[in-house]
């Protein structure tokens, strides 16, 4: 059965390293949230911990880490945009990852709010802060969605450590 952690008696120096493992068995999608700091502007950040919460209302989550330099700026924001990429879109996550002001090689637009919206995503969703909750060593953040679009499109996967691409056989 592979490694077994008893997460009753679990210290995170343990056993961070099997918990860890353990949850990359689970393949996420990549997605990148852009919001407006009240001093930096422009903002992104690159997750993995993305979530449809309700259909009605419309609304998902997403999980900054409170360690993360960026984490303020989006537990702060009124309205912010989470865009899913594409395979081809590594790039992106790549750029968001190393710089939270990577905006110079990244297609956008700005939305009525002045969040940027990156182009041809395979979705997105423009959203206006709906709630926070504190989870550990993270903050949970509810989005309402007030506006969605999508495109066919084969998704940017993280499972086992390692980006993957997931072929499509049949667009929706």
């Amino acid at each position: 059965m592979g490694d077994v952690i008893d997460m009753r008696s679990f210290k995170p120096s343990d056993n961070l390293k099997n918990y860890r493992n353990a949850l990359g068995r689970f393949a996420t999608g990549i997605a990148v949230v852009t919001a407006i700091g009240p001093e930096d502007g422009p903002t992104a950040i690159t997750i993995n911990s993305f979530a449809s919460v309700s259909l009605n209302p419309a609304l998902i989550l997403w999980s900054p880490d409170k360690n993360s330099r960026r984490h303020d700026t989006f537990v702060n924001a009124e309205h912010f945009v989470v865009h899913v990429l594409a395979a081809e879109q590594r790039y992106i996550c790549d750029g968001f990852v190393k710089s939270a002001y990577a905006f110079d090689d990244v297609p956008h637009l700005y939305n009525e709010y002045g969040v940027p919206v990156i182009e041809d995503c395979l979705a997105v969703f423009q959203c206006r802060q709906y709630a926070t909750h504190d989870a550990g060593d993270h903050t949970i953040v509810l989005g309402e969605v007030h506006r969605a679009s999508h495109r066919p499109g084969e998704a940017l996967v993280f499972a086992n450590g390692a980006f993957r691409e997931i072929p499509v056989t049949q667009q929706a």
